[in-house]
């Protein structure tokens, strides 16, 4: 079965705790403390693989969890980190956040992004020695890995997109000028997946054709096929728009899939397009002109209609040479914008920022990402590691901004939007 669209809990894993020990030699006098720091946890990271083209593994399997970190030991020894877990995908995945940020998207065959970070390990006791603290007898909490609901969605990475009504001819063509072998047969919606084919016109010439499952009037809203297949048009450059010749209604067939494409995305509608006469062997040229001048009526002036036949293998020549000039002209004019655009590089003080706001009376929210972090990592059972937090909290100013919004002793810090860390002044 093809499944283009899932949503899974992704939670990468959490790393590992810090250990309090103290040296407990026979002949050493006074051990220090010597407990060793936690390890960190497992990313999770996808990868673009052409050995998956359907994300049906994801459907009833649900969760990706990467392994934690280990925990720290005695004599300073360091917790093992996790080994961060490989998802393939198929190549043309993106993978969304919560929130419906791109965390991934997979255009090249060995691609591979971090879509989940692992929690960082917690420094042992041996790590908070100092002149003024010289037995620690607390250790940090490893950091939980990040954790949401992501969405996986496939968009075919294709050049040119095939579209019309269904038994236009899409797969016939697709079969004869690629390597593609789509399923075909004389009645509507043959094609239940997309497929993909490569055309290879001569040395240093080719292209990737999608053919798109046969569209009809009301896809854009949820009728037939095309409402689970439109999006994998929204990456082609060109569109190749086939009609059968042998229609009664050509320009109006034509009209039905314009329609659709411009309710569905407009940017999609503005796409190049060259519309193809398919199904021409058998007909007169009477019939064929005809057929050609109704399709003139309604189409763009300056968009060329050309005339083929897959089975007879007809004009199909002259047709992939015009799709591909259309082609290379995008693929220049997207060049030169790369090469032309210049990175905006803004400073990222997203570490350094802080808030404090009032929840209710006596309750209050800091927010500011390293400190929610240094939150995460506090035992907060263990009297000594909360006082090191307020002493973190007191060198960043956040204390005194507490006290001018009226926090006093015994108020309640709640960290992050989540509120998972919680101490009292």
């Amino acid at each position: 079965m093809f499944v283009d669209k899932v949503k899974v809990q992704v939670s990468a894993g959490k790393g590992g705790d810090g250990y309090i020990s103290f040296r407990n030699e026979k002949f050493v006098d006074h051990g220090g403390p010597d407990g060793g720091d936690g390890g960190d946890g497992g990313d999770v990271i996808v990868e673009a693989s052409n050995n998956q083209n359907t994300l049906a593994a994801f459907r009833y399997n649900k969760l990706i969890t990467a392994d934690e970190g280990a925990k720290g030991f005695k004599q300073k020894k360091h917790g093992k980190s996790a080994d961060d877990l490989i998802v393939k995908l198929p190549l043309g995945t993106i993978v969304y956040d919560s929130d419906g940020h791109v965390r991934a998207d997979l255009q090249t065959v060995g691609q591979r992004a971090v879509i989940a970070y692992g929690g960082k390990g917690g420094f042992g006791n041996a790590h908070f020695t100092s002149s003024t603290r010289q037995a620690p007898k607390f250790a940090e909490k490893g950091e939980e890995g990040e954790a949401y609901e992501a969405v996986f969605e496939i968009k075919l990475i294709a050049e040119v997109g095939l579209v019309g009504l269904p038994n236009a001819g899409k797969s016939t063509l697709l079969s004869v000028v690629t390597n593609a072998r789509p399923e075909i047969a004389n009645y509507p919606f043959t094609t239940l997946t997309p497929n993909l084919g490569v055309v290879d016109l001569d040395e240093g010439r080719s292209m990737l054709l999608a053919d798109i499952p046969g569209l009809i009037e009301g896809a854009s809203e949820g009728k037939g096929l095309g409402d689970d297949f439109l999006r994998h048009i929204e990456r082609t450059k060109v569109l190749a728009h086939l009609v059968d010749a042998y229609s009664d209604h050509v320009a109006e067939d034509y009209r039905v899939i314009r329609k659709e494409l411009e309710l569905y995305s407009k940017k999609i509608a503005k796409l190049p397009e060259v519309v193809l006469l398919t199904k021409i062997d058998g007909l007169d040229q009477e019939i064929i002109d005809m057929q050609t001048e109704e399709l003139r009526k309604v189409v763009k002036k300056n968009t060329k209609i050309m005339c083929l036949s897959s089975i007879a293998k007809v004009g199909l020549k002259e047709a992939m040479n015009e799709i591909y000039s259309i082609v290379h002209k995008v693929r220049q004019k997207a060049k030169k914008q790369e090469e032309d655009s210049v990175p905006v590089i803004s400073p990222n003080f997203g570490e350094l920022e802080w808030s404090v706001s009032e929840i209710e009376a006596g309750k209050y929210l800091v927010k500011g990402r390293k400190l929610e972090r240094f939150a995460m990592r506090t035992d907060t059972e263990n009297d000594e590691a909360v006082r090191r937090l307020r002493d973190i909290l007191r060198k960043k100013g956040v204390m005194h901004e507490l006290k001018k919004l009226g926090a006093t002793s015994g108020s309640e810090i709640f960290f992050g939007v989540g509120r998972k860390t919680k101490i009292t002044l």
